[in-house]
């Protein structure tokens, strides 16, 4: 249901500041997982088809920046109360994300986080479609998203079949 008065630009301001916070809070907490993410991945057989570790960052943050724009979006046309669904679909996917980080780097678990990118591509895929009944621009935003996904599945499955003994 649409708004019956539009938004300040202040209070849309603080809005997107909002969303920024919250998805970088969650970059925040898988980048903790993360942090000596680098020796390790050095340390890991990896397919000739890798990027190599320094690239993660940059995708990552272009990434993030597009999802709070996203979801600042839908929530700007329709408020939590109009837009519930999805952004509640939105926030457990960005839960889940921050999740792989741990499953991977700090418990070592490639098996597990192979399966969890799996719900994670779903849980995005979901999120684009209730984006998509609020604002296209919003769940195209998601797009580049769901494709580094899809790639970061491919990469996640040859690492941890290449790497039995350090991903259990």
């Amino acid at each position: 249901m649409p708004r019956l008065l539009p938004l300040s630009i202040p209070l849309q301001a603080i809005g997107l500041v909002g969303w920024l916070l919250v998805v970088f809070a969650a970059a925040a907490i898988g980048g903790f997982a993360s942090a000596s993410a680098g020796e390790f991945y050095r340390e890991l057989v990896r397919p000739s088809w890798a990027p190599p570790g320094w690239l993660f960052g940059p995708v990552w943050s272009v990434l993030y920046l597009l999802m709070g724009i996203a979801a600042w979006l839908v929530w700007r046309a329709r408020g939590f109360a109009g837009a519930r669904n999805a952004l509640l679909a939105f926030v457990l996917q960005l839960a889940v994300n921050a999740l792989w980080s741990w499953l991977f780097f700090v418990w070592r678990q490639g098996g597990l986080a192979f399966a969890e990118i799996l719900v994670l591509w779903v849980l995005i895929l979901v999120t684009i479609g209730l984006f998509w009944r609020v604002s296209r621009v919003a769940a195209s935003l998601l797009l580049p998203y769901l494709a580094w996904v899809s790639f970061a599945s491919v990469l996640t499955l040859a690492i941890w079949r290449l790497n039995p003994v350090l991903l259990g």
